[in-house]
């Protein structure tokens, strides 16, 4: 029998003497603003705020989740369990496959789990990387199509390993029918995929939707979608759970509505605005990518950001995961907890070792905060830096990409 440990976690080592060449560069952009991934360098940063931005209260729910910070996802995990098969509308830029490990893009999944299992896959996962953090569920269809499966996982969940924050992702169509019971189960992030607020768009990019036992379609269909997503949007605010938007860009289609979409959100109370490129391979067997519809250059989506960044939130360090994603964003460490292996692991959930460990990795985060703060002093102090370099990455931080 296998025994879980920390070895799969991350070294806390606060001090390092080699110099990041990274860190030196972002610290270079930020000396005119706030400089990160596809940043536009404004003042208002978005996901990478800290402390001083936000009310504490606020702080408290973020600082540690990866998709609601941008800073956090550098050093905390999230994970997700396939527990929600069913969906109850059609989106064109949809595919969901099962059992399909070459393809990273949300609706993939490898193993659909019951709640019992997603449980004991969380313990061993938490287990092996205490810097877990969240736990989300997120498909392959939508959570609140399967709310007893979605609700049985949470609650199964918050029993053995309370320090797990719960969130869960939703096209808002049933969710102004489950508010209350996300409420009960402490679910304190509800991510809500809005792609329009005008049915004449979203007729292009929804099928159908299956509402009140009845199939609705084209216009009617839209029209429905988008008042359950607000009415959904407006109840959440209402309690003070944090509501994060995912917005899919389709050029041609809500490309420039996008804008209409951010503000109607940022109206009603939403945290986080994320808008993401359309994927569209062919391969991945969609509508639109059947049909040839392209997805946005990065310039496009870029541009985009920039001009619905301001007060709203943006972010900018969505990695488009599986619904079965393990590991820190970027990362899909899924393959070492299968049905199989977990079943097959002695965990013993250790909740004082994992604060532990998490004050350790806090300790280094600060650390790096504060020699950040330093360089950028020294920055003021230099003058204007003008340089131009390219550099490659994986992400997290690193060079450790080359060129052609």
């Amino acid at each position: 029998m296998a025994e879980a440990s920390f070895a799969g976690g991350q070294t806390t080592e606060a001090s390092n003497p080699v110099v990041d060449i990274g860190d030196v560069m972002q610290k270079m952009a930020e000396h005119k603003g706030c400089g990160t991934e596809g940043g536009s360098g404004k003042a208002s940063c978005g996901s990478s705020a800290g402390p001083a931005d936000m009310p504490p209260e606020i702080w408290e729910k973020v600082k540690n989740h990866p998709c609601y910070s941008e800073e956090a996802h550098h050093h905390y995990a999230r994970m997700h369990v396939a527990v929600a098969p069913a969906c109850n509308i059609q989106c064109n830029y949809c595919n969901r496959k099962y059992d399909c490990a070459n393809e990273s893009r949300p609706g993939v999944v490898s193993e659909r789990l019951t709640p019992e299992q997603a449980s004991k896959k969380v313990l061993a996962v938490a287990s092996t990387i205490p810097q877990m953090t969240v736990l989300g569920i997120a498909g392959p269809g939508d959570p609140l199509a399967n709310p007893q499966k979605t609700f049985e996982t949470f609650r199964l969940i918050s029993e053995v390993a309370p320090d797990i924050k719960l969130c869960l992702s939703t096209n808002g169509l049933a969710l102004p029918d489950w508010v209350d019971e996300i409420a009960k189960y402490k679910v304190d992030h509800v991510t809500i995929t809005i792609n329009m607020v005008d049915p004449e768009v979203g007729q292009h990019i929804y099928p159908w939707v299956f509402w009140q036992n009845k199939r609705l379609q084209g216009y009617e269909a839209a029209k429905i979608l988008t008042e359950r997503q607000m009415l959904g949007l407006e109840m959440l605010t209402e309690r003070g759970i944090l509501a994060k938007i995912n917005s899919v860009m389709i050029p041609g289609i809500n490309d420039k509505h996008l804008v209409e979409v951010n503000k109607a959100v940022k109206s009603r109370g939403a945290f986080l605005h994320n808008i993401m490129p359309l994927i569209s391979a062919p391969e991945h067997g969609t509508v639109f990518g059947l049909n040839g519809q392209r997805g946005p250059t990065a310039q496009e989506l870029k541009a985009l950001q920039d001009e619905c960044e301001g007060d709203m939130n943006m972010m900018r360090h969505c990695r488009q995961c599986r619904a079965d994603a393990v590991g820190l964003l970027g990362e899909d460490r899924s393959a070492e907890f299968t049905t199989d292996k977990i079943m097959e692991m002695e965990v013993e959930y250790d909740s004082e070792g994992r604060k532990a460990y998490q004050q350790a990795v806090e300790a280094e985060r600060q650390a790096k905060v504060a020699a950040k703060a330093d360089e950028l002093d020294g920055l003021e102090k230099a003058g204007d830096i003008k340089l131009l370099i390219a550099v490659a990455t994986k992400g997290h931080g690193i060079i450790n990409e080359h060129f052609g």
